[in-house]
């Protein structure tokens, strides 16, 4: 399954992002898979990508934590988490979600 971490320019979240990501897929015991980085730097991709928020966690072309009616777009994105809101989710709800993801592709 493709995993990829959607970012815009500059995000101040991309690292952290990036190694919450690892930590989760090493907590299922997918330590040796690979996700990819993709900047999002227009309102094009944004939408082709179905994009919307930096960071975006990506598994098989699907939004983990995809809202309804959520618009596309560059921005920032807020995650809801037992802590109050965030720039980043909590590394059980990512860890969750990678779960659902892969659950649902088999």
């Amino acid at each position: 399954m493709n995993i990829e971490l959607l970012v815009v320019p500059d995000c101040p979240h991309a690292e952290p992002a990036a190694e919450l990501l690892q930590r989760a897929l090493v907590s299922i015991g997918l330590d040796s898979a690979a996700f990819t980085t993709r900047v999002i730097s227009d309102t094009y991709e944004a939408e082709a990508a179905g994009f919307t928020g930096s960071p975006s966690f990506m598994a098989g072309g699907r939004d983990l934590f995809a809202e309804p009616g959520r618009a596309p777009g560059i921005a920032c994105r807020v995650y809801r988490t037992s802590d109050g809101l965030a720039g980043l989710p909590g590394r059980d709800q990512l860890r969750r979600a990678l779960l659902g993801a892969f659950a649902s592709n088999d």
